[in-house]
């Protein structure tokens, strides 16, 4: 569906545009996918964009990302601006990753514009995604941050927490950033060690998520309950529990990578599947 490329198209008259007005990411009810805005509804919007990035093919069409000052008029009052999180459950996943892809882009190049070496102006490379600084030739990559999330189970049990500055009362798996020397399995033990005071063993991999909040690279695990008694780390869990698949609090969508490792496991004791 979607394919990447870095040589722009001469031809972009069938283009289409994930535009964000500042960090807001704009929608059109009047377009069949509502993020998606082909050439011929941009024409009411600035004329001239604060940054744009050439991407790739969303259904053979040329795909690009673009920003908008937040301070400029819009031009038109059909178009809504709401951040990421409001396109959960909205979109199919391969949108969402493709709206996730171009928000990290333009947020990679709007905070590169200078080199962290030698300071001079950096542009975009010809054949690369790649910002390059032409008097040190250095060149860098848009960054990813690698992080574990881990359902950790008991039996038929599942251990969820609620973060301390979730909005809601939401519950969900344990995460945590990977750390400089770190293997994914040493995150993934420090920080169930860290978070909620527990240890596991039998950690094995589920599958990965991008998620644009702000860079992630989300790498699911489900690990099982080896010893220790919950305590919550101070500021950042608020609370944590154990729960049966049939008894769930409030939880994130099975969009989110989190809420596929619930459903797996809540699958795995409803059904009896391996």
């Amino acid at each position: 569906m979607f394919r990447p490329a870095t040589l722009e198209p001469e031809d972009i008259d069938n283009a289409l545009y994930l535009v964000f007005h500042g960090d807001d990411l704009l929608t059109d009810p009047e377009v069949d996918e509502f993020c998606l805005l082909p050439r011929r509804a941009i024409r009411f919007l600035e004329p001239i964009p604060v940054r744009q990035q050439f991407m790739g093919y969303w259904r053979d069409r040329p795909c690009f990302a673009r920003e908008l000052d937040a301070a400029g008029a819009l031009g038109r009052d059909s178009y809504q601006a709401g951040n990421l999180y409001q396109l959960l459950g909205r979109v199919d996943e391969a949108v969402f990753a493709l709206a996730g892809r171009a928000r990290q882009l333009l947020a990679w190049q709007r905070d590169n514009g200078f080199c962290g070496r030698c300071g001079s102006a950096m542009r975009r490379h010809d054949r690369e995604i790649a910002m390059y600084c032409e008097p040190c030739d250095s060149l860098i990559y848009p960054r990813i941050s690698p992080c574990i999330i881990v359902l950790v189970a008991r039996g038929e049990e599942m251990l969820l927490a609620r973060n301390a500055n979730f909005p809601q009362r939401m519950f969900s798996t344990l995460a945590g950033f990977i750390e400089a020397g770190e293997s994914v399995e040493q995150c993934l033990e420090r920080e169930v060690r860290e978070e909620v005071g527990l240890e596991v063993e039998n950690i094995r991999y589920f599958k990965s998520q991008s998620w644009p909040f702000p860079n992630q690279l989300m790498l699911g695990f489900y690990a099982q309950y080896r010893s220790g008694e919950i305590v919550c780390a101070d500021g950042e869990i608020a609370e944590a529990h154990w729960f049966m698949p049939d008894d769930l609090p409030d939880i994130p969508p099975d969009y989110a990578l989190s809420g596929q490792l619930i459903a797996g496991h809540v699958k795995q004791y409803c059904t009896g599947a391996a």
